[in-house]
């Protein structure tokens, strides 16, 4: 598959990435990260070694879109996952809150 990381093409495949990795001991995760065989990498480890760039060319955004495109697995950053979102409030129940009124449903009130 043919890919663009920091405006340099690249035809990677799944098996070269694969080759490539092997034997490389993975960092500790701290960021963006990709599962390769059973180990997880940190993206831009993953990217350095591909790539044979410095890491500072890239982004990891762009390793993993390209690690996805393989059909590797990608992770978000440890604690990047979405806040539950707070439940919505009308806006009577939002003036009501702003004027020191209760907040509630008609059938609580």
């Amino acid at each position: 598959m043919r890919c663009v990381i920091a405006r340099y093409p690249f035809d990677l495949t799944k098996s070269g990435v694969l080759d490539s990795m092997k034997g490389v001991t993975p960092e500790p995760v701290t960021g963006e990260s990709v599962t390769i065989g059973r180990r997880r990498y940190p993206v831009k480890q993953v990217g350095e070694v591909v790539t044979r760039q410095d890491r500072r060319d890239f982004s990891g955004g762009e390793v993993t879109r390209a690690m996805t495109r393989l059909g590797f697995t990608c992770h978000p950053a440890p604690g990047a996952e979405a806040a539950p979102a707070a439940p919505a409030t009308t806006p009577v129940e939002t003036a009501s809150a702003l004027l020191g009124g209760t907040v509630g449903t008609p059938q609580e009130l």
